[in-house]
């Protein structure tokens, strides 16, 4: 288990983010993106394995859940792409520090669309989204559970 005493800076709200990347072209977008990974709370190297690996990934990606005391689930996540790590901090915008409940309950890919990724990036850089998002939910399941 990590500790989660130290909390960094808290990431914005994916609402306040959306009316943001709209009046963005292309390359502000990109580099939104790259910002919003810059500031993802450090994943410690320890942590990633292959067992934390996200499979089918064109860049490695790695997530680990933690417990909060209250039962909300706390993700680290790290990505050797810059763009990349971004994508994964906007999937953690959606579901960062909720209840297994709420996470199974929310739509994540529909909190996603307004920032229509899949066309703003290449392929190659979005593949591995349903996967990220497939391993929070399958997470949040057997949490609640």
């Amino acid at each position: 288990m990590v500790d989660m005493t130290d909390q960094p800076t808290p990431m914005p709200a994916l609402a306040d983010l959306q009316e943001d990347y709209a009046f963005l072209d292309a390359d502000d977008r990109y580099r939104l993106l790259i910002d919003l990974g810059r500031e993802l709370e450090p994943m410690p190297d320890a942590l990633k394995t292959d067992a934390t690996l996200v499979r089918g990934c064109s860049a490695a990606v790695w997530v680990y859940p933690t417990v909060l005391e209250d039962g909300r689930l706390h993700f680290l996540a790290d990505s050797n792409a810059a763009i990349t790590k971004g994508i994964i901090a906007l999937v953690l915008l959606a579901v960062q520090d909720r209840s297994p409940a709420e996470i199974g309950a929310t739509d994540i890919e529909g909190a996603l669309a307004p920032f229509d990724l899949k066309n703003q990036l290449s392929s190659n850089r979005t593949q591995g989204i349903p996967n990220m998002i497939a391993l929070i939910r399958d997470t949040a399941g057997r949490y609640a559970g």
